[in-house]
């Protein structure tokens, strides 16, 4: 049954990134929400592996997205859903989180915060837009912090997603405040529903402990 669910989702994304044009504004939403309604659907199928805890979260961060994705067309409203939804991913990969964050991780997740925060929010400081330059620092930070702490599960799904997601706001971001980017539509939206994807799949990822003899696995 789960594999019948992707497969809808693979295909209703594939409709909705190809197909669906601009206008009706109403229907294009409508259109772009049904992926995210199967993938919240897989994810509640998917056997927590990691706690129960651990999918209950990510399937209300999921729901949150999904809300976001009616809304952002207003863009603060959608900003500001988004910014919750990455909050519920945080508390998460929070209760899976098991190691450091390696140091050839730490610093180019820096770099890219510091360079977002300069290059996005320094454009809107420029043009006076001092709470919208605020309101995309305070975004970066929390979806910096959403990556960093998935890294920190050791769950190679969980952090695929995250840096999926670090990499479909990127491009949205260049694209609305710097610089047009060709098919963004595309690159945007099939980065954005595979981070979802992986994040609920990652519910299913085996959590690998150590016993005190570290000969000896349990899983």
């Amino acid at each position: 049954m789960r594999n019948i669910v992707l497969t809808a989702f693979i295909i209703m994304g594939a409709i909705y990134i190809f197909f669906i044009p601009p206008d009706p504004i109403g229907f294009k939403i409508f259109m772009k929400l049904i992926p995210m309604v199967l993938i919240i659907m897989f994810a509640a199928m998917t056997p927590p592996l990691v706690s129960q805890n651990y999918k209950r979260v990510i399937i209300a961060g999921l729901f949150v997205c999904m809300i976001a994705d009616g809304v952002i067309y207003w863009f603060m409203a959608g900003l500001i859903t988004f910014f919750i939804g990455h909050l519920f991913y945080i508390f998460a990969f929070t209760s899976a989180s098991r190691k450091r964050v390696p140091i050839w991780a730490a610093i180019p997740l820096v770099f890219y915060g510091a360079t977002m925060a300069i290059w996005i929010a320094g454009s809107q400081f420029a043009v006076g837009e001092s709470i919208l330059g605020v309101a995309i620092i305070a975004y970066i930070a929390v979806i910096l912090t959403m990556g960093w702490m998935a890294i920190r599960t050791g769950l190679r799904l969980a952090i695929t997603g995250a840096l999926l997601f670090m990499f479909s706001d990127s491009v949205l971001a260049i694209d609305r405040f710097v610089v047009e980017i060709p098919f963004r539509d595309a690159f945007v939206m099939v980065t954005y529903y595979a981070a979802q994807v992986f994040i609920a799949a990652s519910i299913g990822s085996r959590v690998v402990k150590y016993s005190v003899n570290r000969n000896n696995l349990i899983r």
